[in-house]
């Protein structure tokens, strides 16, 4: 965390002892000086082509394959991601740079017939810049690699600001696309609000993922400022059980949705809303695939539920359950590390925070539902609106789930967790602000089209 003293410091989770970096912020003049290097270089980043572009990002998918153990074993340590999902998270940022390498090919615009007589007409599509990234500590290098990736396939440069917590990873990450890009074309920025707050006043486009209240705040300065932004905030997501669902696979689903890497993911799911029938089975498989998930040492493979990032995290996890009915977990563990039992619980009053607000723990509500309709109203009645998932065996069912549900995605027997980095996301409501991230929808944000008309004399 940032303290008072402009000090930053980076614990691990699981062992708080183990501290990985201790630094001075640079505060907001270096803010702004990045992002002036950073303009600096723009130019000569974009003119160097789309074949030098491409290699550069091929060359940062190589670096990260390469060093795939290292830098895992760096997320497990600064974050508390469990092994297993810091593996995934390195072949994935791998795999996003290698997909944005073939990007810079692409066409960037269209030639069109002119209204009347001869000339031409043609579109294109430009950078903007200078590219600010604030970045979140949950997925230190899957995040900044698909916020990086398409802002540089497009010929923008980048000043990434990462959460405090994950200032080990993004160094490392830029210690490895150094290697490929020249000097002022990818710099990352340590620090707090200061740092992040001059950022967004200095750079050409915004790309932010963290909590509601700071990234509409970030979407508000940006939007003052006249600069494309885009923000994602977070969810309250639900799944769907119907009576007619494969109740253990549901389980098992729903249960690593819910304590996978400890619940902190916003596209966890925090609300189980059972149909009808499907309530009391699904209450008893939820309630035993919870317990049975192995939760503990982040560095051994078989953990699915490692430590929260802190003392503060876990403490607001255990303080959502209190006074409720608990069908499994409700524990803090004792020991070293920021560790809570993953937990369902039941009758919980419309009012309470677990149904009002984001909760990034191992934590979800059981919740019953009368038929599909009363289900779908259930998980729209949130401000948030990012994914849902429906377990069902009807096709019918699935479909007619689709078009009632306000979340930007929808996913049919299958967690609310994992993303495609090929296809958009983001969410609607308070989940969401701004164009969608990953895919070609990045590409679009990171450039902003142009009309040329070309007249004869």
């Amino acid at each position: 965390m940032t303290t008072a003293s402009s000090t930053l410091t980076s614990s691990n989770p699981a062992d708080p002892s183990d501290v990985l970096l201790r630094i001075l912020t640079p505060g907001a003049f270096a803010a702004a000086d990045a992002v002036e290097r950073a303009r600096a270089a723009q130019p000569g980043w974009l003119h160097a082509g789309a074949v030098a572009r491409s290699a550069a990002l091929g060359a940062v998918a190589a670096a990260l394959d390469e060093a795939a153990d290292e830098l895992a074993a760096l997320a497990v340590r600064e974050v508390g991601k469990p092994l297993t999902e810091a593996r995934a998270e390195i072949a994935r940022a791998a795999a996003i740079w290698r997909y944005y390498a073939q990007a810079p090919y692409e066409a960037v615009g269209a030639v069109h017939e002119p209204g009347a007589g001869s000339g031409l007409l043609l579109t294109r599509r430009r950078p903007h810049g200078v590219a600010g990234l604030i970045t979140p500590w949950n997925f230190p290098f899957a995040i900044p690699s698909w916020k990086a990736a398409p802002a540089l396939a497009a010929g923008n440069t980048v000043v990434l600001k990462p959460a405090p917590e994950a200032t080990a990873c993004a160094q490392r990450l830029a210690e490895i696309v150094h290697q490929a890009v020249p000097t002022g074309v990818f710099t990352v920025l340590p620090g707090g609000a200061t740092e992040g707050n001059a950022l967004v006043s200095a750079a050409d486009v915004v790309s932010f993922t963290g909590s509601t209240p700071v990234g509409q705040a970030v979407a508000r300065t940006a939007t003052a400022r006249g600069i494309p932004v885009q923000a994602e905030m977070g969810g309250l997501n639900a799944a769907i059980v119907l009576p007619d669902a494969d109740i253990e696979q549901a389980a098992g689903h729903i249960a690593a949705a819910i304590a996978g890497y400890a619940g902190q993911k916003c596209t966890a799911t925090s609300r189980v809303i059972a149909v009808g029938a499907a309530l009391t089975p699904l209450r008893e498989a939820l309630a035993e695939a919870l317990r049975a998930l192995p939760v503990g040492d982040p560095s051994d493979p078989a953990t699915v539920c490692g430590p929260l990032i802190g003392e503060r995290a876990r403490d607001q996890a255990a303080e959502a359950w209190q006074g409720l009915s608990v069908l499994a977990g409700g524990t803090v563990p004792p020991g070293p590390g920021w560790y809570a039992a993953p937990t369902l619980v039941e009758k919980v009053s419309p009012g309470h925070r677990l149904l009002c607000e984001e909760v990034f723990g191992p934590l979800a509500a059981l919740l019953p539902a009368d038929d599909l309709a009363h289900a779908v109203g259930i998980a729209n009645s949130v401000p948030y609106g990012l994914v849902t998932s429906v377990h069902t065996a009807d096709l019918s069912t699935a479909l007619g789930a689709l078009d009632g549900l306000d979340t930007g995605m929808i996913r049919i027997n299958a967690p609310t967790t994992g993303v495609d980095f090929h296809l958009p996301f983001g969410g609607t409501k308070a989940s969401s602000h701004g164009p969608r991230e990953q895919g070609r929808a990045a590409l679009e944000f990171y450039t902003s089209s142009r009309t040329y008309t070309l007249s004869p004399t």
